[in-house]
């Protein structure tokens, strides 16, 4: 029998998988690439009798693929926190599945091992820009500031490193981290003593400091910029760091919906958008009117917006975010 985990390359999905592979190790193929890169289960040619463990990717995005899985006669465990739809019912599948807004994946693992790899759940939420729950969980652990702070900006430079239009604009493929990440085992001796979490971190800075030199090119919403809207360079480093400049401007003015835009190579738009912190609700429904688009209630995103369809967008933003 073979298996297969297919994960999301952010935060979320790979210390979803490190608390499964921790816990109970296992031989498997990985299945993963930047966070948008999210129709993976197409890609697994499992045949009767093999296994696909499945994290942090829509299963309404995986539907049809997911339905050939399990018609084959493959085995699938799922978990996920995004919108799903209806859920094939099959005796090969096991779903893990909570779309609440305050839910990552990674929390989904953990109440599944009972809190075994809590730590790792830990940095997985707060790479969700889950922070009140990274603090919930880690008050569990009884962790001092100083290691609930490491575990924060771990969190941060793992999913920070997922973001970008291809392999090409990642400092390290998601599946390379991975390893290297279950290798360490403990998240403390990766910052500790991995070359790698320094080079993450170093280049997260210099990508933020990049953008926080930027302003709004539309500001919807009304004179008060109630929801602004931002237009990034054509460069790596924008496709790099536009869901942490994203989470960034939403807990700097958490009433405000956020719009970050990036240009990509089919001539249109890769859009990241926050809801109002305030609410933790309508990123997901603004974005799945869009073609492309789907996410989850506080943070979702459009995979591309054509270039002449910005100006409708932002018109629709500033009236779904008013």
């Amino acid at each position: 029998m073979s298996h297969f985990d297919a994960f999301n390359g952010d935060a979320d999905g790979i210390c979803s998988l490190l608390q499964l592979r921790l816990d109970a190790p296992r031989e498997s193929t990985l299945v993963t690439g930047v966070k948008r890169d999210i129709a993976l289960l197409e890609r697994i040619s499992a045949t009767r009798g093999d296994a696909v463990t499945a994290l942090d990717i829509s299963a309404d995005t995986n539907r049809a693929a997911l339905r050939s899985l399990l018609d084959r006669g493959v085995t699938v465990d799922y978990y996920d926190h995004h919108y799903a739809g209806e859920l094939p019912s099959h005796p090969n599948a096991v779903f893990h599945i909570d779309t609440s807004p305050g839910v990552c994946t990674g929390v989904i693992v953990d109440r599944t091992l009972a809190g075994r790899q809590r730590i790792w759940a830990i940095v997985a939420a707060f790479g969700d820009d889950l922070t009140e729950l990274g603090h919930t969980l880690a008050g569990t652990l009884a962790l001092d500031a100083t290691a609930v702070a490491k575990l924060r900006e771990l969190g941060e430079c793992i999913a920070y490193n997922a973001y970008g239009d291809s392999e090409a604009d990642l400092l390290v493929h998601p599946a390379a981290l991975y390893r290297t990440l279950l290798q360490s085992a403990d998240p403390f001796r990766f910052i500790a003593t991995e070359p790698l979490f320094g080079e993450i971190k170093a280049m997260r800075s210099s990508d933020l400091d990049n953008a926080r030199r930027l302003r709004p090119e539309e500001a919807s919403g009304g004179a008060s910029g109630g929801a602004p809207v931002y237009v990034l360079p054509d460069a790596p480093w924008s496709r790099r760091v536009r869901g942490a400049f994203g989470n960034e401007l939403a807990a700097a003015k958490p009433d405000r919906a956020h719009a970050i835009l990036t240009p990509n190579a089919r001539g249109g738009y890769t859009v990241s958008v926050r809801a109002p912190r305030t609410t933790q609700v309508g990123a997901d429904a603004f974005c799945r009117a869009f073609a492309t688009g789907g996410g989850r209630a506080r943070a979702a995103g459009i995979n591309h917006l054509p270039a002449d369809q910005v100006a409708e967008f932002t018109r629709c933003f500033g009236q779904a975010f008013r």
